[in-house]
């Protein structure tokens, strides 16, 4: 499996998947069409759950997503959830001190799944 690596800009994330089990997205997500960018994402993560590393680890430090970038994500975590069957998953929530809308989103996926999250407040 090969990186996907790609830049934010002031519509899309930075993103980083990597098949060594780290996966980051950080920054804005209001896409108009988030299925143009997500749709990649998420069959690469459906190749990576085949052979996942030991421990898997994914870093959500999103400032604001809408609601079509919140289906993905939630696919996306979905479609990870499998490895815990087999191996460890890790996800890292990060949020900003006073985002409570933030943080209950997170709240919100974790009730959903049987994720191991750890909330993360920075400031």
């Amino acid at each position: 499996m090969k990186r996907i690596f790609i830049e934010s800009t002031r519509q899309t994330p930075y993103i980083e998947l990597d098949p060594n089990g780290h996966l980051k997205i950080k920054g804005r997500s209001i896409h108009e069409n988030p299925s143009v960018f997500f749709d990649p994402l998420v069959n690469w993560i459906k190749e990576y759950i085949k052979k996942p590393q030991e421990t898997t680890i994914f870093d959500i430090e999103l400032e604001y997503f809408n609601s079509g970038s919140s289906r993905y994500i939630l696919m996306i975590l979905q479609t990870l959830s499998e490895i815990e069957k087999t191996n460890k998953i890790l996800v890292n929530w990060y949020y900003e001190d006073g985002d409570d809308d933030l943080l209950e989103r997170g709240q919100y996926f974790s009730s959903l799944l049987s994720l191991n999250f750890n909330f993360i407040e920075i400031q």
